[in-house]
């Protein structure tokens, strides 16, 4: 989909305050109240804004420890695979599953509240699963950027 200037504008205001009114992006960019909404309603519908959502301060609620798990499957068919992510989905410490390429199969972004919640999703839930080969945790120390906002 083709995005002129203004288009990308509206995005990178929504992008850092999806809050912002439409009343208040119209002054930014100089157009009427209903030019900003019917743009908007356009990049919804074309599939290109896919949701809004609140960002929680994950040190406020308690949930600051953070995990890039490594998961290496036993097997690779498309059986095992499509298991493992339907497991995997219900998993409430999981914030993001990438299936990669390379040595490790998945990556995993778990949240949880310390070392010892890890350790008991890691064992009670992860490795219970019968397609586990192995895991490698990676813990965060500190991010350096985290960001949600893609330049357009």
């Amino acid at each position: 989909m083709p995005f002129d200037t203004t288009d990308r504008k509206i995005l990178d205001y929504l992008q850092n305050d999806c809050k912002m009114t439409t009343k208040e992006m119209s002054i930014h960019l100089n157009l009427s109240n209903t030019a900003i909404y019917e743009r908007i309603k356009k990049l919804e519908k074309s599939g290109v804004i896919k949701r809004y959502i609140a960002l929680v301060d994950k040190e406020k609620i308690n949930k600051s420890f953070v995990v890039l798990c490594q998961i290496k499957l036993t097997r690779h068919s498309h059986e095992y695979v499509n298991r493992f992510e339907r497991h995997i989905v219900k998993f409430d410490e999981v914030l993001e599953c990438f299936n990669v390429g390379g040595e490790y199969d998945y990556i995993l972004k778990v949240v949880v509240e310390n070392m010892k919640s890890y350790r008991d999703f890691l064992n009670n839930k992860l490795t219970a699963l019968d397609h586990i080969g192995s895991t490698h945790s990676t813990f965060i120390m500190n991010e350096v950027k985290n960001t949600y906002s893609i330049r357009i």
